[in-house]
């Protein structure tokens, strides 16, 4: 069986510390909460650890409690967009007008959940799922790749291990990611067009590899 692409070696764990109170929990929230609003104001070269302890109101020694660096609270904030990504995307399909699931409509949800999340979630057209930095190769693609195919995985009757289709699935959000980038160089508020033609991208690359999980005569063409 053909081998995947390898993704680079991971990144040392972002978090020095891992909460375990509650109220630690809440004060790395904040912490997070203050580096995504930094971030939107003045951008990732001008973003300091100072800057966001003043905004999350709290000692800079409790950032660096959590953080070694700007890097690093960087990356953690990029895990979270992920995560809340993730979890978007679930309660979408979720939703009882989604069930059951059908891949195409899926696909249109994968897209209008990272749209939706880049005009409304602070920090996050700067820092998506990655660090915009110099440094180790960009590994995101792949991790995002392996938590749709995971999430879609139950529903549809897919292997999440099957390596063709972990392929699958990455080639798809490398193509869509590098066709929603142009989408917002073309017009700062995204080119609807563009947006259009990534589902379609998708849907038509996708269906040799998901036509016949959870999908009904007609589902083609919507």
């Amino acid at each position: 069986m053909q081998q995947p692409p390898q993704p680079p070696d991971p990144p040392a764990a972002a978090l020095r510390r891992v909460p375990v109170q509650r109220r630690s929990a809440q004060r790395l929230a904040r912490i997070l909460d203050a580096c995504a609003e930094v971030l939107e104001e003045t951008g990732y070269e001008d973003l300091s650890t100072r800057a966001v302890a003043g905004r999350a109101g709290v000692p800079i020694g409790s950032v660096y409690r959590f953080f070694p660096n700007k890097r690093a609270m960087a990356e953690a904030l990029a895990r979270r967009n992920l995560d809340a990504y993730a979890a978007r995307i679930t309660a979408r399909l979720t939703d009882p007008a989604h069930t059951p699931l059908r891949w195409r409509r899926a696909m249109d949800v994968v897209v209008d959940e990272y749209l939706a999340m880049k005009r409304t979630v602070p920090g996050f057209a700067l820092v998506e799922f990655t660090v915009p930095a110099p440094g180790p190769a960009r590994q995101a693609n792949y991790e995002v790749a392996d938590r749709l195919l995971a999430l879609f995985a139950g529903p549809l009757g897919l292997d999440a291990a099957d390596e063709r289709l972990r392929t699958a699935f990455l080639v798809a959000v490398e193509t869509a990611d590098a066709l929603l980038q142009l989408a917002f160089r073309t017009d700062p508020a995204g080119d609807p067009a563009l947006f259009t033609e990534t589902k379609l991208l998708l849907r038509a690359y996708l269906a040799r590899y998901l036509d016949g999980t959870g999908e009904e005569p007609g589902d083609g063409a919507e």
